[in-house]
């Protein structure tokens, strides 16, 4: 994700980091160049373009920017969704912790014992989720914070986030065998396992349910038909203008086809994706303090205006 303050009126015009020029400068610099070839003719052999209306290419690029614009929301309403999923892994992080700390009962050794297992579970669920998104290896995160009796049936799960919740129950359980809390209390505990189990679920989804390809496609050859055929409808009337005029509608309509696209699966590690690292770390640091230890590891600060 980027992060930086709001840079003046020069800067953001030649601002790189965090943009799409990267992505779609070859589209952008084809059509620039199609339109000053078109130009070029068109002023050197007046006769040999027809002269066309450009009230095709207005109703034309009216629509293009619907098709664009709604584009454009259903994948931002993606990433904000992942978001707000991730700041709710947050609240039910904090508050399972301090229902953990404040009712199971730390006066035996048994009890602190259990409080450290689900609070380290806590934490390796974060990480395991945020590998599981971006298809990373989870271990170094997620074998420190793991008893080693439970490695190997770790290494054999096939949703590794989904079965560090099923520990977590485990743990719950116990907590009721030994009476460490009362009943009640393990039922508002496992009510937090439920929500984490919803984020879970939900981000799954985002990350499997791509926005339907045939409309993706519509868009696309949309987009590039329309550039293509626009320096036609705009040199008889914009002459040697027509170049820029068709650069900066190129890189508009490019420009959110492509943010679009960047977007649509906000968990990956692209400028503007989601900073699930920097929100994990804070999950970490956050329980690990609740827990009274004193060895915590470093925030994650921007690097470039970028936070992972």
């Amino acid at each position: 994700m980027i992060i930086r303050q709001t840079p003046n009126a020069f800067k953001i015009l030649f601002t790189l980091r965090g943009s799409v020029i990267p992505h779609i400068y070859p589209q952008v610099l084809l059509i620039t160049l199609l339109s000053a070839l078109i130009s070029a003719v068109q002023h050197w052999i007046p006769s040999y373009f027809s002269s066309y209306s450009t009230a095709p290419f207005t109703l034309l690029g009216i629509a293009l920017s619907l098709f664009l614009g709604f584009r454009n929301n259903a994948s931002y309403q993606r990433w904000w969704e992942g978001r707000c999923l991730w700041g709710q892994l947050v609240f039910d992080s904090r508050s399972l912790t301090r229902q953990v700390l404040s009712f199971i009962d730390e006066e035996t050794e048994t009890g602190r014992d259990t409080q450290r297992r689900i609070i380290h579970l806590n934490i390796a669920f974060t990480h395991a989720l945020r590998h599981r998104l971006r298809g990373s290896s989870p271990w170094e995160d997620v074998d420190r914070l793991v008893d080693v009796e439970y490695h190997d049936s770790m290494r054999q799960a096939r949703n590794l986030p989904e079965y560090l919740l099923r520990l977590m129950g485990k743990q719950l359980s116990h907590c009721r065998r030994q009476q460490l809390t009362s009943d009640l209390m393990i039922q508002n505990m496992d009510e937090r396992l439920t929500s984490m189990t919803i984020v879970l679920a939900a981000c799954e989804r985002i990350h499997s349910t791509p926005l339907p390809f045939a409309y993706i496609l519509l868009v696309h050859r949309t987009t590039y038909l329309y550039c293509f055929m626009l320096p036609f409808g705009l040199a008889t009337s914009l002459g040697w203008v027509t170049p820029l005029i068709c650069g900066v509608i190129a890189y508009t309509f490019f420009g959110l086809d492509a943010l679009s696209e960047e977007i649509t699966d906000p968990f990956g590690v692209a400028a503007n994706h989601l900073p699930l690292t920097t929100i994990s770390r804070t999950i970490e640091i956050n329980l690990l303090e609740a827990l009274g230890e004193s060895e915590l590891p470093p925030d994650i600060v921007p690097i470039k205006g970028y936070l992972q």
